[in-house]
């Protein structure tokens, strides 16, 4: 059914390339995937510094104008939701503004390039007001959605072990440079760009972390971030872990896996075959299941049974959610990360560093504000 009247909501993005190719596509097609879609997205405006790339991505993307300032977006009253996938330096004071500026806002992963900057856009976002996420995509992931309620709703039992890999190879090209090996613009290397990722995994799939151990190394020279991390984890709730993340894992493209121990069973994940999970049982028996049958998350989106989804369609998962917890004045959590989790998954990266520094056990120690905690 059509419904009479669908509100829009204007969108305006900060930043054009790698993840603003993602979002663009995934705002682009929930006006049509997701119907009816909970708000319909308004691409209004598109901000870059470079004038002539920024304009041709407006163009590209279906947005309607193209700034070479944040500011723009911010001051503009045709925007309603900021969506920011620009460079970590510039997460904090544009997140910030538009916030303060009433606007939703949606902000890429690592929320901010430390704990205390990650602290601080979740605070004074949370006291803005308005609905806020932080962009871990692959919450979204069918199958990491289908083991979230396995795990919850006791298939596995009690979970007792956690481990994770997330290896990536680009970074061992030498003569590649990126703002992403500058310390003052990345914050962290592997650390923050790919280990934050299972550390919110770690922490959305099985619960809090309390303390960590690690060896963080940088191996290329030239470059003032780390390269790869390798890392164990204590959960408040008894269960404990590993977590390796690197991006000079020559062969790796881009493997994310997963496995999770429970009393009663295993699940085990792996990014590159994307619609699997396997489920292993107490009896002996190994089940590779295949989530695109009704009833599993996000099936109904797409396509008949069997037919597969691909990486760019957790964006679409992602962002329907947020625009449908923004239409119902509700958080995004926890489904999806708010600015909190965003915090929460930099103050254990943090304490990983602070492990490798001091050569010991690190206690995760978590900031928070009770009055904030519940202004989602």
């Amino acid at each position: 059914m059509i419904p009479d009247e669908r509100a829009d909501i204007g969108i305006g993005m900060l930043g054009y390339a790698f993840m603003g190719k993602a979002h663009a596509n995934a705002f682009r097609k929930l006006a049509y995937i997701a119907w009816p879609p909970p708000l319909e997205p308004h691409l209004v405006a598109v901000a870059g510094r470079d004038e002539r790339r920024v304009t041709e991505a407006a163009e590209r993307y279906g947005f309607e104008r193209a700034f070479t300032r944040w500011e723009e977006l911010v001051d503009s009253s045709e925007i309603e939701l900021f969506d920011n996938v620009g460079p970590n330096n510039l997460h904090a004071a544009p997140t910030i503004a538009a916030a303060e500026a009433g606007k939703h806002v949606i902000c890429e992963k690592p929320l901010g390039r430390d704990a205390d900057e990650s602290f601080e856009i979740w605070q004074r976002v949370a006291a803005a007001g308005v609905t806020h996420m932080c962009a871990f995509n692959y919450r979204f992931v069918p199958a990491i959605a289908l083991t979230r309620q396995m795990i919850a709703g006791g298939e596995i039992g009690a979970v007792r072990h956690f481990r994770a890999v997330y290896l990536q190879d680009w970074g061992a090209d030498p003569n590649l440079d990126t703002w992403r090996f500058r310390a003052d613009e990345a914050g962290s290397g592997a650390l923050g760009d790919l280990g934050s990722h299972v550390i919110d995994l770690a922490h959305a799939l099985v619960g809090e972390i309390g303390a960590v151990s690690a060896a963080v190394r940088a191996f290329m020279p030239g470059r003032s971030v780390d390269d790869a991390v390798s890392a164990t984890l204590e959960f408040t709730n008894g269960a404990i872990g590993t977590v390796e993340a690197s991006r000079l894992a020559v062969g790796h493209r881009n493997a994310l896996r997963f496995e999770i121990n429970g009393a009663d069973g295993s699940v085990a994940f792996d990014l590159e075959r994307l619609n699997e999970l396997t489920v292993s049982r107490g009896d002996g028996r190994t089940t590779t299941i295949l989530v695109t049958e009704p009833g599993h998350p996000y099936v109904d989106l797409w396509w008949p049974p069997g037919h597969v989804i691909g990486w760019e369609h957790t964006f679409v998962h992602e962002l329907d959610h947020l625009l449908r917890s923004i239409a119902s004045s509700t958080s995004v959590g926890p489904i999806g990360a708010t600015l909190e989790d965003g915090y929460r998954a930099a103050e254990v990266c943090e304490a990983l560093a602070k492990s490798s520094k001091r050569g010991r056990r690190e206690a995760v120690v978590y900031r928070t504000d009770a009055a904030l905690t519940h202004a989602r």
